[in-house]
């Protein structure tokens, strides 16, 4: 009996998968037999913009080499309709989500402004 928990032909989305704790999610549920999408932006950790798949794509190739199912999506989490549509697409269903994908804004609390709290006037 395997104390490894097992996600077989379950269907994962991991936003900010292309690197630090998504990446490890990513691999975690895919060693563990989950088809994963594998959600990255591109972009900077801090927000800067710019748009890249390589991210995302590099992800995806270390779960297919280690036998498992993995697809990239590149859309925002502010699209989320787009990333479960990609689940659905290529999987059929989608069963976990971890929302993960996040911006660091390393300010002290009184340094934060409206803007990064998402209040928009």
């Amino acid at each position: 009996m395997s104390n490894k928990l097992d996600f077989k032909n379950k269907v994962v989305i991991v936003t900010g998968a292309g690197g630090g704790l998504g990446r490890t999610y990513a691999l975690a549920f895919a060693e563990r037999g989950a088809k994963v999408v594998v959600n990255d932006l591109g972009g900077s950790m801090t927000g800067d913009a710019g748009k890249s798949t390589k991210a995302a794509d590099v992800v995806v190739e270390e779960i297919r080499a280690k036998n498992g199912i993995a697809v990239a999506n590149y859309d925002s989490v502010e699209d989320a309709e787009k990333i479960v549509n990609t689940a659905i697409e290529n999987f059929g269903t989608v069963h976990i989500l971890i929302n993960n994908a996040g911006i660091l804004r390393d300010k002290s609390f009184l340094r934060t402004s409206d803007l990064d709290w998402g209040y928009y006037y």
